[in-house]
């Protein structure tokens, strides 16, 4: 029995080997927008499209933002109430007149979800199609949440990333809220375990398949959109910006077996999400909302994911506890240099958010905790209740 708890440790530990030098060093959180190229001679027009299901509350602060960008060249918003109930349409159009931008602003009132959509998507069809209707076509699209508070320059440095990196799609992670108890415990391990899913350093390089984008934030050239099929191509994903990246990337890699342009994803700490989530019950929702999507609902792949959480997170701080009991040196001194590189794993995503180093030791629990989520999302997946959103279900088999 000592045997097999030393080879189940040390394959836990071999394994965090393998992640820190071999993962596109995901963990150092070092993929961050240029903010010091040069500027542009021409400026390209962009049009931001914003899908807006009862937002009243945050847009003061994020369209504000958006109104009052430092970009020098043609900027639009077009903003898509999708079937709101708390006056959304109009507390826009009230934000631009007060700033006297009532020109830039277009207010659309979104259509009854169409069959096979799902709401933000349907939302973001319907203000694309409205932005291809201005007299000079938008170069690039901004996609963006109504819940997103961007920094002054964020459009004018995104646009700059792209061209300067001829860049087909240039997303940011935004930097989630993270003031609450359970934000800090919570919020930055989920931009970690993103990061580690898709690691950032190869999504950015355009002869690694890997593609991913953060929803919150993305600027996508309106040409390669169109040349995809469309946000139509992603209609029903839930986990809608990861899918339209893998299929602008896809489409990039096919037009060319090397190609010279590619997709670009970073961190931001001065674009910022406005959605609070101080409780746990909020981000537990968060998480099994599309937990399952990501395992394709399969169940083995569930198990897989698991079976994979309990090894990679769980197995080095029981190790360690059970080698003090029984006063074995060798498991005591596997599992806490495995708990040891998994914490100094965290730290760098810690930092990032301004948190205490010493929330990298609870990684473990809250590795076991998202691992909860995952089968509670599989769970509400087979009753027919998975995929919920702004008052919608979304069944998907």
């Amino acid at each position: 029995m000592i045997n097999i708890l030393i080879g189940i440790v040390g394959l836990s530990l071999t394994i965090w080997i393998y992640l820190l030098l071999f993962r596109g060093w995901f963990w150092l959180s070092n993929q961050r927008i240029n903010s010091n190229l040069q500027p542009l001679n021409n400026y390209p027009s962009v049009c931001a499209v914003i899908p807006a299901r009862n937002e009243a509350d945050v847009l003061p602060i994020s369209l504000k933002s958006l109104l009052n960008q430092d970009y020098p060249g043609d900027f639009s918003i077009i903003l898509v109430d999708d079937q709101s109930d708390d006056n959304t349409g109009n507390v826009a159009q009230e934000i631009a007149e007060n700033h006297q931008k009532s020109q830039q602003l277009q207010v659309i009132s979104g259509q009854p979800l169409a069959s096979g959509w799902s709401g933000k998507l349907w939302a973001m069809k319907q203000g694309i199609e409205q932005a291809k209707k201005i007299d000079n076509k938008p170069d690039y699209l901004l996609l963006t949440d109504a819940d997103i508070e961007h920094h002054n320059s964020n459009l004018k440095e995104l646009v700059n990333q792209a061209k300067t990196e001829n860049l087909a799609m240039t997303s940011l992670m935004v930097r989630l809220r993270c003031d609450s108890f359970w934000e800090q415990f919570l919020i930055p391990a989920f931009v970690y375990f993103f990061e580690k899913l898709y690691p950032f350093s190869w999504v950015n390089n355009p002869q690694n398949k890997m593609a991913a984008a953060a929803g919150g934030c993305i600027l996508i050239r309106r040409d390669i959109l169109e040349e995809i099929g469309g946000i139509d191509v992603v209609k029903q994903a839930l986990i809608d910006d990861c899918s339209l990246a893998a299929a602008v990337k896809a489409k990039l890699q096919e037009n060319s077996p090397k190609p010279n342009q590619g997709i670009w994803l970073g961190l931001s700490e001065k674009t910022l999400s406005l959605r609070p989530y101080d409780s746990l019950d909020s981000i537990w929702n968060m998480v099994a909302r599309t937990a399952y999507t990501q395992l394709n609902y399969s169940p083995l792949l569930l198990i897989g994911t698991l079976l994979a959480l309990t090894l990679v997170y769980l197995v080095a701080p029981i190790s360690l506890i059970i080698g003090l009991i029984i006063h074995n040196p060798v498991i005591t001194i596997l599992g806490g240099s495995t708990w040891l590189l998994m914490t100094i794993s965290y730290l760098p995503t810690l930092k990032v958010y301004q948190c205490s180093p010493l929330w990298g030791l609870t990684l473990p629990l809250i590795g076991f905790l998202y691992g909860l989520m995952t089968l509670d999302s599989a769970w509400r997946h087979w009753r027919g209740k998975g995929g919920g959103w702004k008052g919608r279900v979304y069944v998907n088999s």
